[in-house]
């Protein structure tokens, strides 16, 4: 397994929760199909990660002609770190079979920066992002009634 990709899972995982807060303003499910569109992700590629989410309770899979997925919390409460953590530790099993240089120097260096990391997402909740695509000039639909679709 490449070492670029928990930070290549990482950016992926940001995506797609930065494209769902961003584009569900009201909370309508947003489909796996519009996401890959917007975000040039191939849908194959993303529906592993989207799965992830929604098993930690970040994202809910929505069921139906209209399903898709939504937030499972409000933005506010959810911390870039929270994203990192679903995708941070699918490697951990891999990493202690590298050896002893790799477990002596390599890995506690590794979990250093790991740790830096986390209390840097920590300070940013997807909230602060989608305030930010705002502030840059990109429009977000607009928000309807709850329940309805377009």
């Amino acid at each position: 397994m490449p070492m670029h990709s928990v930070r290549d899972r990482t950016t992926t995982a940001l995506i797609i929760m930065l494209d769902v807060a961003f584009h569900s303003p009201a909370g309508q499910p947003v489909s796996t199909m519009d996401i890959a569109a917007r975000t040039g992700l191939p849908r194959r590629g993303i529906e592993p990660t989207l799965q992830a989410l929604a098993r930690s309770g970040l994202l809910k899979g929505v069921r139906g002609p209209h399903g898709g997925y939504r937030l499972g919390h409000p933005a506010r409460e959810i911390l870039l770190a929270d994203i990192y953590r679903v995708t941070a530790h699918d490697d951990t099993p891999t990493e202690r079979r590298r050896g002893t240089l790799f477990n002596t120097v390599v890995r506690p260096f590794m979990d250093q920066m790991d740790g830096i990391l986390t209390r840097e997402y920590s300070k940013v909740t997807l909230h602060d992002f989608v305030r930010q695509a705002e502030t840059r000039g990109l429009q977000r639909p607009p928000a309807g009634p709850p329940g309805c679709s377009i």
